[in-house]
């Protein structure tokens, strides 16, 4: 089946859809003329997107992951608008740039509050919509992170992993009805990611990392994430970085990976030990 028409009129829910990759993935399926779900804690850049898209086919749904009470309510709405929902893309997420002996417990539990169990909640709420329907697709974007251990996003690879971890058991669990579950695993994308991060205190990083300034764009991004959705892969790698090379090199040879994060940390530290100077 051609992707233009593959995802004609189906439902699509995205959250974290008010920049970057959730934005891109909201204008790659308008495209392709699909009735979109757009969440984020940002309602006005939500209405931003919206119109980009074209609003009559979209719902705007401001929605905090974290404040898990009013998802039940959110489900509801998405069901009175369009009747389905086909796919839901769990996109919202936060990073971390700080060493694990400078990260305060609460700050862990921030990341984990919005990147794994605000997923796993929007999940549990939409699921038996799918299973009722006897159809459906979930997405988790993952990371890269969440194959390897990078320094500096000790919070941010745990989260990552887990939620692996959650969706290849969901996989699993409900194949039988009819539900495809799909993880994406970003490189580095030219996001706002980094700038959004939070230190170890919890404070906002305010930062730009070369590497995320250098990636692919969200755009180029989304067009194969969209690809492979298309396809329902279990899985799908993106990005176009030498970052991209560790999912193998960590399969084959782990400690070669290790030595090179061990100098990516020293890089790092001496770097930001000069610009504290």
């Amino acid at each position: 089946m051609a992707r233009d028409k593959q995802w004609k009129n189906k439902v699509v829910w995205i959250t974290g859809a008010s920049s970057g990759i959730g934005e891109a993935l909201a204008m790659g399926f308008a495209v392709h003329g699909a009735k979109l779900v757009l969440s984020a804690r940002n309602e006005q850049q939500l209405q931003r997107v919206a119109h980009a898209c074209g609003s009559e086919t979209c719902l705007v749904l401001p929605l905090d992951v974290t404040e898990q009470a009013s998802m039940e309510t959110a489900v509801v709405k998405v069901k009175e608008c369009f009747g389905s929902i086909d796919l839901l893309i769990n996109n919202a997420g936060i990073s971390q740039r700080s060493t694990a002996l400078e990260t305060d417990m609460e700050t862990y539990r921030k990341i984990f509050e919005v990147d794994v169990f605000g997923q796993i909640a929007l999940t549990k709420a939409v699921l038996p919509i799918m299973v009722h329907q006897g159809k459906g697709h979930i997405a988790i974007t993952a990371s890269v992170a969440g194959k390897m251990g990078v320094p500096f996003r000790t919070g941010y690879c745990a989260a990552k992993h887990a939620v692996m971890g959650f969706f290849d058991a969901l996989r699993s669990e409900v194949e039988h009805h009819g539900i495809s579950v799909s993880a994406v695993v970003p490189g580095f994308i030219k996001t706002n990611i980094s700038a959004n991060a939070i230190a170890g205190d919890g404070s906002i990083f305010d930062g730009t990392d070369r590497d995320i300034s250098e990636g692919m764009s969200a755009e180029a991004c989304a067009e194969i994430i969209i690809d492979g959705l298309s396809k329902r892969k279990q899985e799908i790698p993106v990005g176009d970085g030498i970052e991209m090379h560790a999912l193998w090199i960590k399969r084959f040879f782990p400690r070669l990976l290790n030595r090179l994060m061990v100098k990516q940390f020293h890089k790092r530290a001496h770097a930001i030990g000069k610009k504290a100077k």
